[in-house]
């Protein structure tokens, strides 16, 4: 990856991984990643904000071969991925010291041993002058971890914002040009790592609207030089109204359920609403997170397993919990035979979603004439949460 030039003394550096297709063994990364750094220089010192994953040190450290010094490493997030090269920059620039929050000081120490001597920690709004550039810094705790903080650089009008407002989207383009592909990559980032904290994000927008910003840098995926066109993706994320949606994630093993959910999908979608089923079999688990953040409603659709839900539905309803999407309703569906503990099983598992809880519909065997009708009972009853929910 080359350098690229942003704004005078303002420079994009860092690695693209075009390969990746798993992030923390957890997330699928269909369009790999990239770990954005950043040079800025100004009359008196040079910073370098944020590092990359320790995978792509060497890109890192060949783009940085000619440059004679860096004064200040900025930490943003604690995590390796931005944070994993501060060792190596540290070796190469002797006199640098980290600049972060006083929480990330003590995580990056445990999780890289830097000597405590090498860093400086800032208050939210404290300032640094490089001369004739000045960053001031922004702390902005759990998004995504608690010791996290942004930049804004005053004179050039651009603030880094490491993973928040960022996509996992490898590319070789300095901006955001195609913003259908990159509207995508961050709904899907924000599903799946960021909307867990959505109330704190909330904070942070609130926060960052009185700046004046020409230019988004986070570390992951392109730069926004329409700031506008992500800040109103997330306002939307944020903000809005779950929609007239349906998700369905299911499993099925001998049939009955996946002819329950084309059921009540076909029920549903003759009633005017939209019904995104997944089968967890074959789903990629970041459309199923994308989904949640519209969702109104999650049916959970499960065979009996041992008296118990399938795994990969005891996975996904423990994914859709974890979330916290903004989703107001959920049911379940499924069926067994000698007996189960499904309902209860799943109904524990989802106490963090602030939701009604509809009455599921759970069957012996295949699915009967009235099972069938108990089924239209429960797309009925979707229909009239929807409509009082004024999103239908």
């Amino acid at each position: 990856m080359k350098t690229m030039t942003i704004k005078p003394g303002v420079s994009k550096i860092g690695a693209v991984h075009w390969e990746r297709r798993l992030f923390d063994s957890l997330i699928p990364l269909p369009d790999g990643t990239s770990y954005n750094a950043y040079l800025v220089e100004g009359k008196d010192k040079i910073s370098l904000l944020d590092t990359v994953d320790p995978m792509t040190s060497e890109i890192l450290m060949e783009q940085l071969k000619d440059v004679e010094k860096i004064d200040y490493i900025i930490a943003h997030h604690a995590e390796q991925d931005h944070s994993g090269c501060i060792p190596l920059v540290l070796e190469k620039y002797k006199e640098a010291k980290v600049i972060c929050t006083p929480k990330a000081k003590t995580y990056l120490m445990d999780l890289l041993l830097i000597p405590e001597d090498k860093f400086i920690t800032v208050e939210d709004g404290e300032t640094l002058d490089l001369g004739g550039k000045t960053l001031k810094f922004i702390h902005a705790p759990w998004v995504h971890w608690p010791e996290t903080m942004f930049t804004y650089l005053v004179q050039d009008k651009i603030l880094f914002t490491c993973d928040f407002l960022g996509s996992h989207l490898a590319t070789s383009e300095l901006y955001a040009t195609d913003e259908c592909k990159v509207y995508d990559a961050a709904k899907r980032y924000y599903a799946e790592i960021m909307m867990p904290f959505r109330n704190f994000i909330e904070k942070d927008l609130e926060k960052i609207k009185d700046l004046d910003i020409d230019i988004i840098a986070p570390s992951h995926g392109p730069v926004y030089n329409n700031p506008k066109f992500i800040l109103d993706a997330y306002n939307q994320w944020v903000y809005a109204k779950p929609k007239n949606i349906v998700v369905i994630p299911y499993a099925t093993m001998h049939g009955s359920v996946k002819k329950m959910v084309e059921y009540l999908q076909t029920a549903l979608v003759a009633k005017g609403v939209i019904v995104k089923p997944f089968d967890l079999s074959v789903t990629d688990i970041g459309e199923f997170a994308m989904a949640l953040v519209d969702a109104a409603t999650i049916v959970i659709g499960t065979p009996t397993v041992l008296t118990g839900a399938h795994p990969m539905v005891v996975y996904a309803t423990y994914l859709a919990n974890a979330l916290k999407p903004k989703t107001k309703f959920v049911s379940i569906i499924g069926s067994y035979n000698w007996g189960s503990r499904a309902q209860d099983q799943l109904s524990q598992m989802i106490t963090n979603l602030k939701v009604e809880v509809i009455s599921p519909v759970f069957i012996k065997g295949f699915p009967k004439e009235e099972d069938f009708k108990a089924l239209d009972e429960l797309a009925e009853e979707i229909v009239k949460k929807h409509e009082e929910a004024g999103i239908l």
